[in-house]
Order: structure tokens, then C-alpha cells, then sequence
């Protein structure tokens, strides 16, 4: 049986609506490639996948140490958004006129923590007993933030001259705190939340705020980054992403 006239036009413009339709949302989806700082994975998968579920766009994200990206982005690398562990990296991808000034933000401060293993006994009374430790590993102290940060601090109380032929240097954060899983080393100084995420490894002393180095993480959109990047880099400042920071056990800077 051939259908009317008016019937097929109908059917017709519905199967043009359903396309028009379809083919909107595949235009109106976009992805994001975040370069991020390693201890913040956990944090930002999570924002990541509640995001992607409320706003159709994909997030891709390339954690690494803060050093590493830096140079990447530099040299080319496809990033719409960088999530620094300090301001020295992003200072450099801002001389490179690969950001803008007016869109950094300084978004989370941390914490130092020295781990050992869990079965570990072994708790550090004092600083200085840091310096009984035959190896300790670190960040590299060289270049990547969290060792450049536990450098400081052991300069600081005048154990960095005693400790530094004793230093296992990893390629990020979350390296270090796998010598200590594993037990290859018997400590390592990395960021509070990094050890708040492991089961195997437990924290011997914490670094007071005061004490320690100022830890800020820095946040900007590339310079030529999409309107979509734009608007994830806006919800990594949310208060639904202070939430998610806050229990992985970040500190929420305040906006300036």
C-alpha cells in the first residue's frame, strides 16, 4: 500500500528532524585534552567522568610530572588545558605565549608527608630523623615539583647536604610513592593526598604548612583553546570540583 502524499511528506520531514537532530549533538561534542600534574589523577578523573555525563563533551587526560608537560606543551603538544603542580611551569608555558595571564588561577595548595611501608613500624619523632634513612626516594629534586618542594623543605632544616647522595629520584610523584609501596625503598617524601589513596603505605610524618615550602597548583586554558576547554576548565574551579578536591584531601585556595 503507497502512502499518501501528506503521509510521506510527514515521514520525511521526520527522518530530516531525527537526522538534524543527531547530527547536532555529534557537532556539539567536543574533547578536551587536559595536561595535568600526576597527584592529581584521582581528583580529576573523577570531576572528569561526573562532567562528561552531564555535559556530553569527552575529556581526555594526560597526567605526568608538572616538568614533562610543560616541555610538552612547549613543544607542541595538543593540550586546551594545563593543571600545574607549581607556578614555575606555568610561567614557562606563559613566556612561551602559550597561556595568558589573565587566565591563570591558582586553584590548590597540598602538603608534604613522609611514607614508609605500611608493616612498618618506624615513626619519625623529629626532622632530623628523616637523615636516618639510607635511601629516600623523591620526585626528581632537579625539575619535578613535588622533589623541588621536598627539597626546599630538607635545605630548609639543613638536611639536604646530608641526604643528597642518598636520593632515589623518580620521574613523578606517584613514582616515588611506588618505591615505597613495592619496598624497594624504605621512604619517600611526597604530597599528603598521594599517601592518603594508598593502602600500602603509611604516613610517618607530616610536613606542617608553616614549615614547609608554599605548594600552589596552577590552572589556565591554553591561549587557543576551545570555547568547550574553556568551559572545563571553568568546572576544575567549581564548587562541585572544590568537593571532589577536598575529599582527596586538597586545600581550596580561595579565588583572587
Amino acid at each position: 500500500m503507497s502512502l499518501a502524499p501528506s503521509g510521506a511528506r510527514h515521514l520525511l520531514c521526520a527522518a530530516v528532524l531525527l537526522i538534524a537532530l543527531a547530527t547536532g549533538r555529534a557537532a556539539a561534542a567536543a574533547e578536551t585534552m587536559v595536561f595535568a600534574a600526576a597527584s592529581l589523577a584521582d581528583a580529576l578523573t573523577e570531576i572528569g567522568r561526573a562532567y562528561e555525563a552531564s555535559s556530553g563533551h569527552h575529556v581526555v587526560f594526560n597526567f605526568g610530572a608538572t616538568s614533562d608537560l610543560g616541555r610538552q606543551i612547549r613543544a607542541g603538544a595538543p593540550a586546551d588545558v594545563f593543571f600545574s603542580a607549581d607556578r614555575a611551569q606555568m610561567d614557562a608555558v606563559e613566556q612561551a605565549g602559550l597561556v595568558r595571564a589573565a587566565d591563570r588561577r591558582d586553584v590548590l595548595s597540598n602538603a608534604l608527608v613522609v611514607v614508609v611501608p605500611a608493616r612498618t613500624p618506624r615513626r619519625i619523632q623529629s626532622p632530623s630523623d628523616i637523615a636516618a634513612f639510607d635511601r629516600l626516594a623523591l620526585a626528581d629534586p632537579q625539575a619535578v615539583p613535588a622533589g623541588v618542594y621536598a627539597r626546599r623543605y630538607l635545605e630548609s632544616i639543613g638536611l639536604w647536604a646530608r641526604l643528597r647522595d642518598r636520593i632515589v629520584p623518580t620521574l613523578n610523584v606517584r613514582a616515588a610513592l611506588s618505591a615505597v609501596e613495592s619496598e624497594n625503598v624504605p621512604a619517600a617524601v611526597v604530597y599528603r593526598t598521594d599517601a592518603a589513596v594508598s593502602s600500602r603505605v603509611r604516613v610517618a610524618f607530616e610536613v606542617p604548612r608553616e614549615a614547609g615550602p608554599p605548594i600552589v597548583y596552577v590552572l589556565a586554558p591554553l591561549a587557543a583553546a576551545s570555547p568547550a576547554a574553556r568551559l572545563f576548565a571553568d568546572e576544575l574551579v567549581s564548587a562541585r570540583a572544590a568537593a571532589v578536591y577536598r575529599k582527596y584531601g586538597f586545600i581550596v585556595l580561595p579565588p583572587r
